[in-house]
């Protein structure tokens, strides 16, 4: 009997050793955004996204089934709708998130919580794509963190359909003055925008250079002097656009060619993530039907 026990012994001893080796290589360290290395035990089953582009970013990778909660914002895809809602953001209802047991919550550089969730002994991770090439370098890091091996072939699939969205423009419409506007304020998407990345690999010309920084707040005067060909807008900020002073010389607005997204389609198209390449699609759509 002793023999057989020490046997036992061994072999649990020997399975004990192969599971905490299993264990370790699964072990990770992120560096996020910060340049704060996170040490996660594994692959997180619980995650928390507070950041809309990064909810959809974990989906598009295959692990929508992993996220418990979400930010008020966060509304696709579609099976994200009834999960838990955080709040905003820039201040989520920290409470709710603890409640929620996670393993790892995502948010933008922005968020005011940051510190407090760290603090309480959660794994933050700090993410926000700003760019094409941060869309794409953020879907490496998920990449990264779910263990998923999906993120290079979620970014060919990206980059293709944005080029073919840029061959579906006619001749006619490239070239065209451009202007897209964010909200009536009037904040304009400029060119080192990942929205202006977008028109200009469509071929369109926006008239706020890049100089302004990527979503600059413009006296609306600016507007009436560049004169663009066409106005790219959200119904939530259209109403009374032809209205606005001096704005009835604008050649866009003298020859209605304004194109009016509706609110799913501005979500599409404000969200540096996954879905860049519907909002090229649905920019190329406008610059065919309104370019000429």
């Amino acid at each position: 009997m002793i023999p057989a026990t020490k046997q036992r012994l061994r072999a649990f001893a020997f399975a004990t050793a192969l599971g905490l080796a299993a264990l370790g290589a699964q072990a990770l360290e992120v560096s996020d955004e910060r340049g704060v290395k996170v040490a996660l035990p594994r692959p997180p089953q619980r995650i928390v996204t507070l950041l809309p582009s990064l909810t959809e970013g974990v989906c598009a990778l295959g692990a929508c089934s992993r996220i418990v909660g979400v930010d008020s914002y966060s509304n696709s895809p579609e099976s994200v709708r009834g999960l838990p809602q955080l709040g905003g953001g820039l201040d989520p209802n920290v409470e709710a998130i603890v409640a929620l047991r996670p393993d790892a919550v995502l948010l933008a550089k922005s968020s005011r919580v940051t510190q407090r969730l760290e603090a309480l002994g959660l794994k933050v991770l700090v993410l926000e794509p700003k760019s094409h090439a941060d869309v794409r370098r953020v879907l490496d890091k998920l990449d990264q963190v779910l263990g998923t091996g999906e993120a290079p072939a979620v970014w060919r699939t990206i980059d293709a359909s944005v080029s073919a969205a840029a061959e579906s423009v006619p001749a006619r419409a490239r070239g065209l003055k451009v202007y897209f506007e964010v909200n009536s304020v009037p904040y304009a998407a400029g060119e080192s925008s990942f929205i202006g990345e977008t028109l200009a690999r469509l071929g369109a010309k926006n008239i706020v250079p890049a100089a302004l920084g990527p979503f600059p707040k413009l006296n609306p005067e600016y507007v009436v002097r560049a004169d663009p060909d066409l106005i790219m807008v959200g119904t939530r900020s259209a109403q009374g656009l032809e209205q606005r002073p001096g704005w009835g010389a604008i050649r866009a607005v003298r020859e209605g060619r304004i194109c009016r997204f509706d609110a799913a389609q501005s979500d599409i198209l404000v969200r540096p993530g996954p879905r860049m390449d519907e909002a090229a699609r649905l920019m190329a759509r406008c610059l065919a039907e309104k370019g000429g």
